[in-house]
């Protein structure tokens, strides 16, 4: 993969979304996993097929998209269930997601992993990590605010993901996100600059 892939990562609620409209606003490419996983899934989605033959037509909605709510709960309570629903997705997502890194036009591309930190195969393909970062306490509210769960259903969760530690400690830069959009922008701004002026170093270090 030649195109420079910044990966963007950041647990449940820290804002990943956001933070990604902010670097596309700058015109850079974004490829995110999980759109790439609910396009995989969707009605007539390439993953469906098999994923119907390994947990049967129940793990369908009526349209013949993946029940997300229904396989959330299965593979929480079941590890092996959760390693054959990655078997299945997780190499059909690496290789759409690296042709459209690829292919994409942007001075840079940003590679949006929610679980970034805890893939090995992720790491490896970026040149940068950025995490974006907010208080444990604040990703809950938000989670719970926007998904209408309930607090023991997020923090069972954030159990299944890397802790905020670990995620700042594998990012070369962090946006702090437990302020408001405009600051968001602004640190994204910032970074964006940082990239271009990286690239340009890269390209005169390389001629």
């Amino acid at each position: 993969m030649s195109q420079f892939v910044v990966g963007l990562t950041g647990g449940i609620g820290s804002g990943k979304s956001a933070a990604a409209d902010c670097f596309a606003s700058h015109g850079i490419t974004i490829v995110d996993t999980d759109a790439i996983a609910h396009e995989l899934t969707a009605a007539n989605g390439a993953a469906m097929p098999a994923l119907l033959e390994e947990f049967g037509a129940e793990a369908a909605t009526a349209d013949g998209s993946l029940d997300r709510s229904r396989m959330r709960r299965l593979v929480f309570a079941d590890p092996a269930a959760r390693a054959r629903l990655e078997a299945i997705l997780h190499p059909m997502i690496r290789e759409l997601s690296n042709r459209r890194c690829r292919e994409a036009g942007s001075p840079y591309v940003i590679l949006a992993v929610p679980l970034l930190v805890e893939s090995g195969t992720y790491r490896e393909r970026c040149h940068r990590i950025v995490a974006v970062d907010c208080p444990e306490s604040l990703q809950i509210s938000r989670v719970m605010a926007r998904n209408g769960i309930g607090e023991s259903e997020v923090r069972a969760i954030l159990a299944t993901q890397a802790s905020r530690a670990q995620r700042l400690a594998a990012a070369d830069d962090v946006l702090a996100n437990d302020g408001d959009l405009a600051d968001l922008n602004g640190q994204v701004a910032a970074l964006h600059r940082k990239y271009l002026r990286l690239l340009s170093q890269i390209a005169r270090a390389t001629c």
